[in-house]
Formats: structure tokens, sequence, C-alpha cells
């Protein structure tokens, strides 16, 4: 995560690198303070990319010095790709207004990657005007830029109005149960958005009773990130609701969140009746060997899940062995991974194991001794000089 908004900086030395950007247009090449510069004249520029990159160029330039920023080179070297990467480029919230006006011109950006650029609420302000007006852009990564309620307001307000979207990510953003009702209003209104990510934020279980009625009634997404969060309570319980009612969503991670036994109930419940979901993610989770149980109920019957992750829960060996017996009890289960990765299993349940294994072949169990198996501790080589 970045440092606080508000960015520190010489501005007479930042205009005259403005001024310097602006001055190539009129045929004076000038280094700028990006890898790989680009140093071509504007009539090589336009031998590459056309007369409409000059143009995109030109108004990206013009609007750098009208908002006294730095161009990033890399959107100037950009030409005709479909992906725009600027994460880590330190843009601020006027960078962002500078490239927002240059934006709304450029035809060909389709993935737009503005991770770690500090942008606050005011930058993803000004994206946000322009990403409601883009046909093009399908894919944008706005996480880590501290956009708060505001930034969230907006820029869920813009998705809504742009079906082109498929893909959001707004991790760690800072988001918290305030910026939940503009994100199920999303959830509710774009059935074109695939793929959502809303992992590291602060979303409570307040949130958690606004995002799963609008879950039930989405229509579209089929791939939600919701880790590293705080759903617990009955948070955790009306959004797993929402995943009973869900007939979309494929892949779902709610791992460290706090779930518990309660919670682990519901999504138990919830996969009885559920037979879209093909993999889910519930890892440290504060599930003990009771919701576990619990959880099995639903394995029993549900038909569709490929893979279930629940490694780094209270179980114990009780909790696992209870889960892999409903698997067992159930011949039209799909399962493919059961990952108890760091949770101790004793030889009663390597046995259960083996059995199964007979009856479904394709399933992988993982615990904490196959876990030590595959993945053996490193460990480095002491110097010449260290006694061995």
């Amino acid at each position: 995560m970045r440092a606080p908004c508000k960015r520190s900086g010489e501005k007479e030395e930042q205009e005259e690198k403005v001024a310097a950007a602006a001055g190539r247009l009129a045929g004076a090449p000038e280094a700028e303070e990006c890898s790989d510069v680009d140093s071509d004249s504007d009539r090589e520029m336009e031998g590459i990319r056309g007369p409409g990159g000059l143009v995109k160029d030109t108004l990206y330039l013009r609007s750098c010095q009208a908002h006294s920023v730095v161009p990033a080179s890399c959107f100037l070297r950009q030409g005709s790709t479909p992906e725009l990467n600027l994460r880590h480029h330190g843009l601020g919230p006027q960078g962002a207004r500078a490239l927002a006006s240059a934006l709304t011109s450029n035809p060909y950006v389709k993935r737009l990657d503005l991770r770690d650029n500090g942008l606050c609420g005011d930058g993803v302000e000004a994206l946000a005007g322009a990403l409601s007006k883009s046909s093009t852009i399908c894919d944008v990564d706005l996480s880590e830029n501290q956009m708060g309620v505001v930034g969230a307001q907006a820029i869920c307000a813009a998705l809504t109005v742009n079906p082109t979207m498929q893909k959001v990510q707004l991790a760690g953003n800072g988001l918290e149960e305030h910026a939940a009702q503009y994100l199920a209003e999303l959830l509710l209104a774009h059935t074109g958005l695939k793929s959502l990510d809303l992992s590291y934020n602060q979303l409570t279980d307040h949130a958690g009773e606004i995002l799963g009625p609008a879950l039930a009634e989405n229509t579209g997404l089929t791939e939600l990130n919701i880790s590293w969060n705080h759903l617990r309570g009955p948070g955790a319980i009306a959004f797993a609701r929402g995943l009973e009612a869900n007939i979309f969503l494929r892949v779902l991670d709610i791992s460290y969140n706090g779930f518990g036994d309660p919670g682990a109930s519901a999504v138990g419940e919830a996969l009885k009746t559920n037979n879209v979901l093909e993999e889910l993610n519930m890892s440290n989770n504060r599930i003990s060997a009771v919701g576990a149980l619990s959880l099995g109920l639903g394995l029993r019957v549900n038909q569709t899940l490929r893979i279930l992750v629940m490694s780094r829960n209270p179980m114990r060996g009780e909790g696992c062995f209870g889960v892999l017996k409903s698997v067992r009890d159930n011949p039209m289960s799909a399962l493919e991974l059961l990952d108890f990765s760091e949770i101790q299993v004793d030889r009663e349940f390597d046995d259960l194991a083996s059995s199964v294994k007979v009856l479904l072949p394709a399933l992988h169990v993982k615990t904490a001794a196959h876990r030590k198996e595959l993945l053996p501790v490193f460990t480095p080589s002491l110097p010449a000089s260290v006694p061995k």
C-alpha cells in the first residue's frame, strides 16, 4: 500500500519536466525519467502509430501540462496495444485527472492496470467519468489506491452504466460497510460483470448482510474474491444464503474472514441446493469440528463442487474425517481436490482416504503430512567461512 494520498514534491521541477515532455511534439526529443525511454521524433512516431496515436498523445501531454504532472512515458509508448500497465507509477489524484482526459479518446485500451498509484477518492472519481464512457475497456485494476467510500461510490456508479466491463479488481482499498451498498447496487445492476475482487478490505458483518441479498439476485458474476475481510456472525450467514440462491457463480474465495461454525453451517445448506459452484476456498475461517460436520451435510448431496480448500481451520482430525466421510457417502460427488493443509490427521483418516480413493479415483486429498512431502523445507547453503 502506498503512503498517504497527499504527496510531496517540488512543483517547479515538475512543471519543467512537463514542459520538456510537451516540447517533444514540437520536434525537440527529450528523455523522461522512465525505463525504455522513447526518443523518436514525431515524424517517426507517426510512421509507427499513425496520426490517431499522435492526437491521443497530444491530448495527454496537454492534459498533463494543465494539471502540472509529469507525463507517463509508458502511456506515450502504448500505441495500439490493448493493455495499459501503469501500476506503481505514483500518479496520484492529479495524474489520474490527466489520464482520464486522454482515455476518453483512446480506442485501443482494453485492460487498464492502475494498481498502487495513490489515486484516492478524488483520482478514482476523475477516472470514473472516463470509464463510464469507454466502449473498449473491459478489465480494470484499481487495487491499493485508498479509494475509500468516495471512490467506491464513483466507480460503482460508472461501471453500472458501462456494459462493456467484465473484470474489476478493487482489492486493498479500505472499503468498509458504507461502501457495501454501492457494491451491492453494482451486483444488482451489472449483468456483464464476470469477475470481482474485493479482497484485503474492511468489509464487516453488516457488509455481509448487504452483499448477501445482492449476490442472490446477481446474474452474470462467475468469480468473486472477498478474502481477507471481516465477514462474521449474521453477515457471514446472510452472505452464505446469497450463495444458496445464486445460479452463476463458479469460483468463490471467502478465506481469511471469520465465518466460524454458524457460517460454515450456512455454507453447507447452500451447497445442498447450489448446482453451479465449482471452486470454494474457506481456509482460515475459525471453523471447528462442529462446523466442518455441518458443512459436510451439503457435501453429501452436492454434485458440482470440484475444489474445496479448508486449510488452517481449527477442525482437527475429527473435522477432516467428518468432511471426507460425507464426500464418501456421495456417489455423485465431483470433488477433485480436498485441501486440509496444515491440519494434522491420524491413521484412521488415512485409512478412510484410501477407501475413498477407490470410489473417487480423481480425488486428491491434502493434509499436513502430504503438504510436507510436496513442499520440502528449503535449507540455504552456508558461506564457506562458516564452520559446519
